[in-house]
């Protein structure tokens, strides 16, 4: 592994939440990025609240961050091909304006993620013809992405019909390694199969982008026990930062090295800034990265 191979980010989600605006709201987009300089990453993802590409990239440019990707919200299979594509490119032109790598599709036809209904139990399925429409939509948009200059990263989602491995499996199977690769989020596979590893040894060859998100197991059995929603379950503190939960990250991080992953490693924790001091959390964040992660591990030139 060389050093610059691998880009640490922090997510926005820990200063403001996108599906519960009233989160964090008093969170300005200044104060968010000097706390990510202040806890030495090297860059973020795009929130919603996020201004236009000339305004951000003059804030990134005073604080010498850079911008890893965004989240696209896809509707392949309620919606068509046709209707996502306008909006998609949009989003590309964007990412290309302040100079992103990925572009991070989910799809959310079905997904339970934004309401009350237990994510634990009541999650969407695709049947085959569905599975289709999604396999073909995602390999147009990631050759899309690639007129941008960008790489389609999808991400697997509690309460989503591409959440478990055997899901993952199938996405994988059914498109391009050359359009669409993975983004492997360490938090929603083990909430969703109590495992990280089986997936990312499987897909080490198709990621394309990586979220480090850590969880509390006696409050992850508290919320699968009591059937609660995705919104409730980090509220009540479900996810939190690598180094504060049950994830081994040190298994997880040597073998993305081993297996020769290269790009951007962001931290992600959905938590109630009230509750979880975003500054203070991503201190701890880097301090576990810094003392379990790099100091173990070595650096070939």
């Amino acid at each position: 592994m060389r050093e610059q191979d691998i880009a640490w980010g922090i997510a926005p989600i820990g200063w403001r939440n996108d599906d519960i605006p009233e989160i964090g709201a008093g969170n300005t987009l200044q104060h968010l990025l000097s706390d990510i300089v202040v806890a030495g990453f090297e860059g973020t993802e795009v929130g919603g609240f996020f201004p236009e590409a000339r305004i951000l990239n003059k804030e990134l440019g005073l604080r010498n961050l850079r911008i890893a990707g965004q989240w696209f919200s896809s509707f392949i299979v309620r919606d068509g091909l046709d209707r996502v594509v306008g909006p998609f490119r949009t989003q590309c032109r964007y990412l290309q304006d302040v100079k992103a790598d990925v572009i991070v599709v989910s799809e959310q036809t079905g997904s339970v993620q934004g309401s009350e209904l237990n994510v634990f139990a009541e999650k969407p399925k695709f049947d085959d013809a569905e599975w289709d429409a999604l396999c073909e939509g995602l390999n147009e948009l990631g050759g899309i992405a690639r007129e941008y200059g960008l790489r389609l990263a999808y991400h697997h989602h509690m309460g989503t019909s591409v959440q478990t491995a055997e899901e993952i499996d199938r996405l994988m199977n059914g498109t391009d390694p050359a359009r669409v690769q993975l983004l492997y989020d360490t938090g929603h596979i083990f909430v969703s199969d109590g495992d990280c590893m089986t997936v990312l040894r499987k897909h080490i060859g198709r990621i394309g982008h990586v979220h480090f998100k850590d969880a509390r197991q006696n409050v992850l059995d508290e919320c699968r026990g009591s059937g609660k929603s995705f919104m409730q379950s980090f509220l009540s503190g479900m996810f939190t930062v690598p180094g504060d939960g049950c994830i081994d990250f040190k298994e997880v991080f040597d073998f993305l090295i081993a297996g020769g992953y290269k790009g951007w490693i962001v931290v992600e924790a959905e938590q109630d800034p009230e509750a979880a001091h975003p500054l203070e959390y991503a201190l701890m964040a880097r301090r576990y990265i810094n003392e379990r992660l790099l100091a173990q591990t070595p650096i070939q030139t």
